[in-house]
C-alpha cells in the first residue's frame, strides 16, 4: 500500500459531482463517506466536478457548506481547478489558479470516483483514471459502461442464464424514422409499462404509465436525459434488492442478505427519485426482507451471478423482482449504487453484519489491492 510520505497516510481521492442529473446525490453521498472515513488512516482529498464540468480542488469545509440546510446541493467549484497527470500518478495533481498561475497539487494514491450516472459511473471516468495509471474503487470501464446501460445489461444478464423481464428498446434513429414501427413493438407489452432512459439512475426520467394515451409524454419525458429508451413490462411481484461486496485477489465476491423497500402511505407509486433522496420518511427497509429461506439464497447466488456476468469490481447493488408465481426476475445492477447513510446499499451490509465505516475503509483497501490496467 502507497502512503503520502509527509505524514504515513493514504491519500485519497473523494471524487463528487459531475455533469449527470444525479449531481447532488453524489455530493451526498460524499458527505456520508467522509463522514465515516479513518482520518488518521486515510488523508481525504476533495474534488469536486461542476455541473458544466469543471474540475476543481474543494475541502470538507466547503462541503459542508453546500450542504447545510439544502436538500440538492451543487457544485460551484471555489477552489483551483484540477487535471490528473497522465500515465504518472506520482507527479501528484496540477492546479490551476484565477490568475493562470500553476503548481503541483497532491499525489493520489487511490481515487473514490462517488459519481452516479452518464459521465461518472458509465466507464467515462473510469477510462480517465486508467489513463493516469490511479487506482480506483468499483468496476472498471467496460462493467461501468455495460453496467450502465440497461439495454446490453440485459444482455449480459440474458446470456449468463439469469432471467428478465419483457422489454423492448427505443434509440433516437428508431424514434425519428420509424415512430410508428417503435410504438407497435412497445404496444406488444402489457400495461402497465415503465418508460425509462437507457442510462440514467436514480429512478431519474421514469414514468409508469397505465393508459397507452400517455406514452408520447412519458417518451418526451425520458428523451431529456437519454435519447435511447428501454420499455419494460410492468412486473407483478416484490422488488427485492442485494448488495454484493468484492472479495480480495480472486476471492469470490460477497452478498448481502436481501432487503425489500416497503413504501409508507399513498404518495408514491413506486420508488421513484423523490422517495430514495426527498421524501425518505415515504419508505421503510425491511432487511432480511420476508421471503423463505431458499428464495434468499437464491436471489443472493444470482445477485453474485449478476456482478460476474458483467466482471463487476468492488461493489454493485442488484434489484430483483420476486414475481406473484415464485421467480426471480432480475431488473437490473447499479455499479456504483447510492452510497448514502439511508442508501439501501449501506442499510443492507449493516443489516448483514459490515458497518458504513468498515464498508468504506474496505472498498477503498479492494482498490489499493488492485493494480490500474488490464487485469
Amino acid at each position: 500500500m502507497t502512503t503520502n510520505a509527509d505524514n504515513g497516510r493514504t491519500t485519497v481521492g473523494i471524487l463528487f459531482g459531475g455533469v449527470s442529473s444525479e449531481h447532488s446525490i453524489s455530493l451526498i453521498t460524499a458527505k456520508g463517506v467522509l463522514g465515516v472515513l479513518d482520518h488518521e488512516k486515510y488523508e481525504p482529498v476533495l474534488i469536486g466536478i461542476t455541473p458544466w464540468g469543471t474540475w476543481h480542488l474543494s475541502s470538507e469545509e466547503e462541503l459542508g457548506r453546500l450542504m447545510d440546510g439544502v436538500a440538492l446541493p451543487r457544485f460551484t467549484g471555489e477552489g483551483p481547478q484540477v487535471s490528473l497527470p497522465m500515465g504518472d500518478p506520482s507527479e501528484g495533481l496540477s492546479l490551476k489558479y484565477d490568475d493562470a498561475s500553476f503548481e503541483t497539487g497532491p499525489h493520489l494514491d487511490v481515487v473514490f470516483p462517488l459519481l452516479h450516472g452518464p459521465f461518472g459511473e458509465d466507464g467515462t471516468v473510469q477510462g480517465l483514471l486508467e489513463l493516469a495509471g490511479l487506482r480506483y474503487v468499483g468496476a472498471g470501464v467496460t462493467a461501468s459502461a455495460v453496467g450502465m446501460d440497461k439495454h446490453f445489461m440485459k444482455i449480459a444478464f440474458e446470456s449468463a442464464g439469469l432471467e428478465v423481464g419483457p422489454y423492448t428498446v427505443v434509440t433516437a434513429r428508431d424514434w425519428a424514422n420509424d415512430r410508428a414501427g417503435a410504438i407497435e413493438r412497445i404496444k406488444k407489452l402489457q400495461l402497465p409499462v415503465f418508460v425509462k432512459p437507457a442510462r440514467a439512475g436514480s429512478s431519474m426520467g421514469i414514468t409508469r404509465i397505465e393508459d397507452w394515451a400517455d406514452l408520447d409524454e412519458a417518451i418526451q419525458s425520458a428523451q431529456k436525459l437519454d435519447p435511447k429508451l428501454v420499455v419494460e413490462e410492468g412486473i407483478s411481484g416484490r422488488e427485492i434488492e442485494c448488495a454484493v461486496l468484492d472479495g480480495f485477489g480472486h476471492e469470490m465476491p460477497q452478498a448481502s442478505h436481501p432487503g425489500e423497500i416497503e413504501m409508507v402511505g399513498d404518495e408514491h407509486v413506486f420508488y421513484d427519485f423523490e422517495a430514495k433522496y426527498v421524501e425518505t420518511a415515504s419508505s421503510e427497509l425491511r432487511c432480511p426482507a420476508d421471503l423463505p429461506q431458499d428464495v434468499q439464497d437464491s436471489i443472493r447466488d444470482k445477485a453474485v451471478q449478476a456482478f460476474l456476468a458483467l466482471d463487476g469490481e468492488g461493489l454493485s447493488r442488484c434489484d430483483f423482482f420476486y414475481t406473484d408465481d415464485g421467480r426471480v426476475v432480475i431488473n437490473e445492477v447499479n455499479t456504483m449504487p447510492g452510497f448514502t447513510p439511508i442508501s439501501m446499499y449501506g442499510m443492507m451490509w449493516a443489516e448483514s453484519g459490515i458497518g458504513y465505516g468498515e464498508l468504506v475503509d474496505r472498498l477503498i483497501r479492494l482498490a489499493l489491492d488492485r493494480e490500474p490496467g488490464l487485469r
